[in-house]
């Protein structure tokens, strides 16, 4: 069994997944070894052996090889002559050096230029024309402008069309020779670098899939290679659009948990107005009842101590007009269903004679106070200026008779 098949066999049994872990030389036999395999041939037809560092170590992976690779392309013919140039191609001839290249290999790039957009708007994708009369310098053609460009699916891709290079050793001269010998910061020059006929377009923008660059080789010519770059065009659309519509349910997901959320929130807070509610009601019920019971307790008193007369009625009144005015317990139990309305209004105010009787109650229940104690709870004699105000005679009334021993 030879290592290909070896390989193949250990990646088939681990589910076609295996990551090469160890250390020292190996390890590092590993990436030429999977390239290998790659050049024997055995792989199946449909798959295709990766491999790449990892934390673990090495790891090589058997993958599907991808539809569009398997997918035969209809070659793009190219036109002998430019009878009808596209407008973008007009642009071009109407410049003094079109694309920044030579004479010999303008015609030649025009044609391409023709062909692919012909075959891309025939596909559904537009064109426009960039900057079509100059040549970015080769360690800059990636950052350059584009001559033109082809939009598919609202992706745009920007095209260059380079001419290649040809490079020579550089036979020095006498000149430059007395020039390195009088001068130490003069540098002769390794190669010369001539234009040639082979062309390049180099791709920018979108996700690459089969490669950014196209270029001729000595067995594959530009034109061969019309029908990929066509299709690498298309393909980058179809990956925006997929990246598009991911956008778009990632922002219907975020929408759907938000309202989620939000809906919780409300289902929280609606249960907490009603504990609030019910909280509120409780507390209200109680303020009522003890005051109730108060002024039912000072009632009676005052009805066994105090004779007839004036000061009886007047304190009598008084202390009716309190009890009235005290919330019933009954009309406590507001639905909440009507919890807002309820919520709004505010409890009637005691009258101001009674704030300290009621004061005196709580003080006496926290103390465990007798009522008839109350008397000298917190309660000052009033003085001669005031003791003919309304709150003094009511002091003055609700105050039980001291009795004679």
């Amino acid at each position: 069994m030879t290592f290909t098949e070896q390989l193949l066999q250990e990646l088939a049994d681990a589910g076609g997944r295996i990551v090469k872990s160890g250390s020292g030389p190996d390890l590092e036999k590993w990436p030429s070894r999977v390239a290998a395999a790659r050049r024997s041939r055995r792989v199946p037809e449909t798959k295709e052996l990766c491999g790449g560092w990892c934390r673990g170590g090495y790891e090589i992976k058997l993958v599907d090889i991808p539809a569009w690779r398997l997918a035969v392309l209809k070659p793009i013919s190219v036109p002998s002559r430019l009878a009808h140039p596209h407008s973008v191609v007009q642009a071009m001839q109407s410049e003094t050096q079109p694309l920044g290249l030579t004479k010999p290999v303008q015609g030649r790039a025009l044609r391409l230029v023709q062909a692919l957009i012909t075959a891309a708007e025939a596909a559904g994708h537009s064109t426009s024309a960039g900057r079509t009369g100059f040549a970015p310098p080769s360690h800059r053609r990636r950052r350059a402008s584009p001559h033109f460009t082809l939009t598919a699916r609202g992706q745009t891709v920007g095209f260059l069309v380079l001419q290649e290079q040809d490079r020579a050793e550089h036979v020095a001269t006498e000149k430059e020779l007395a020039a390195a010998k009088k001068d130490s910061w003069v540098r002769i020059p390794r190669f010369d670098y001539t234009p040639s006929e082979r062309l390049r377009f180099v791709l920018s923008g979108g996700q690459p899939h089969r490669a950014s660059e196209w270029a001729d080789a000595p067995g594959r010519s530009l034109e061969e290679q019309l029908a990929e770059i066509a299709q690498e065009v298309t393909l980058r659309g179809e990956a925006a659009e997929r990246r598009r519509q991911d956008e778009i349910e990632a922002a219907c997901q975020k929408r759907i948990r938000w309202e989620a959320a939000m809906e919780e929130a409300r289902i929280r807070y609606a249960e907490a107005y009603r504990v609030r509610h019910f909280e509120a009601q409780e507390a209200a019920w109680r303020h009522a009842t003890r005051l109730t019971e108060y002024v039912s307790t000072v009632r009676a008193r005052r009805g066994h101590a105090a004779g007839a007369g004036q000061n009886r009625r007047r304190s009598m009144d008084l202390l009716g007009s309190g009890h009235s005015r005290a919330p019933r317990p009954a009309e406590l139990t507001t639905p909440v269903a009507r919890r807002s309305r309820a919520a709004s209004r505010r409890p009637q105010a005691l009258p101001r004679a009674l704030e300290p009787l009621r004061t005196h109650l709580l003080s006496a229940r926290s103390a465990n106070v007798r009522p008839a104690e109350l008397r000298h709870a917190g309660t000052r004699p009033p003085s001669s200026s005031c003791k003919d105000s309304p709150r003094a005679r009511a002091l003055h009334l609700a105050r039980p008779a001291q009795s004679v021993r």
